[in-house]
């Protein structure tokens, strides 16, 4: 406590200290309105420690600082929405900074070691304890997810030089979106309940509807614009640009919510949709020209 901090060090612990009332906050008011006891008791434990550490900033910055609310409100509303461990590990993330600055901090603060060692380890591990259900279905949403964006974007691109009518490939597209989202929804009603595991047979059912509610979405999602433009080059763009977006959104959801690699799973993902859709456009181009099929 007899540690001179200077300005730059107080500074960071007062970023610090509110990012901790923030969690405590947080993980609060998400405790409360949990309805899963599990979950519930793990986000009252982390916001305590979140408390904690709070209390332990203010013996050093000698200062009440006041919740950042708007923050308060986005996590807690991003977690409602997409869910707890998506929430809770963006905010994690914002708190990273913050933690490279602890570990300078060492010799003036002793208390900093047993704060990293809770971010680090502890906090983590309870995060990893929380169970959701749709993240134990998120290789279904993926699969439905991954084959609509390869196989549609694919089938778009080549329907868009061999008919060259935006609204005809509209309707392929919807027609062949809907007739693969059965069949993959199928397949993966098929292939869980061939599974040795009895609790994975329980979950065929579920896991066939995520397979087919994403693949269905994701279909909506790229022939829009066929329907909104007669221009099919410029349909086909809009198509290519909607289909990178979905790619960004979910590769960043995942890659938060499951701490993978966000940089090569999107770049993996998007450069096989569009080699696919590359590929299908010169098909496309070959069919229009040598068969000479046009509407």
């Amino acid at each position: 406590m007899d540690n001179i901090l200077s300005e730059k060090e107080v500074a960071q612990l007062k970023k610090a200290q509110q990012d901790e009332l923030v969690g405590e906050q947080v993980y609060g008011i998400l405790a409360k309105l949990t309805k899963d006891t599990h979950n519930s008791k793990i986000l009252a434990r982390i916001s305590n420690e979140e408390k904690k550490h709070a209390e332990i900033f203010k013996q050093y910055t000698k200062t009440d600082l006041p919740v950042d609310r708007f923050k308060v409100f986005f996590y807690v509303f991003i977690s409602r929405v997409f869910g707890l461990t998506f929430g809770i590990k963006l905010q994690e993330k914002g708190e990273q900074e913050a933690q490279k600055n602890y570990k300078e901090m060492l010799k003036v603060i002793p208390e900093m070691k047993e704060i990293i060692e809770d971010e680090e380890k502890h906090e983590i591990e309870l995060i990893n304890m929380i169970y959701e259900e749709k993240l134990s279905y998120m290789s279904s949403v993926v699969l439905g997810l991954n084959d609509a964006l390869v196989e549609l974007t694919g089938a778009l691109a080549g329907f868009t030089l061999s008919v060259q009518n935006s609204r005809i490939i509209a309707f392929l597209g919807l027609i062949t979106g809907i007739s693969a989202s059965l069949s993959m929804a199928a397949s993966e009603y098929l292939s869980t309940k061939a599974e040795q595991d009895p609790e994975a047979q329980k979950r065929a059912g579920k896991s066939a509807l995520y397979t087919g509610i994403a693949y269905i979405l994701t279909v909506i999602a790229l022939i829009i614009p066929y329907f909104l433009s007669s221009n099919y080059i410029l349909s086909l763009i809009a198509t290519v640009i909607v289909a990178l977006t979905i790619i960004f959104v979910f590769n960043y959801y995942i890659s938060v919510a499951n701490d993978y690699d966000f940089k090569r799973r999107f770049a993996e993902m998007a450069l096989i949709s569009m080699g696919v859709a590359a590929l299908s456009f010169l098909i496309g181009h070959l069919v229009n020209t040598f068969l000479g099929f046009e509407l």
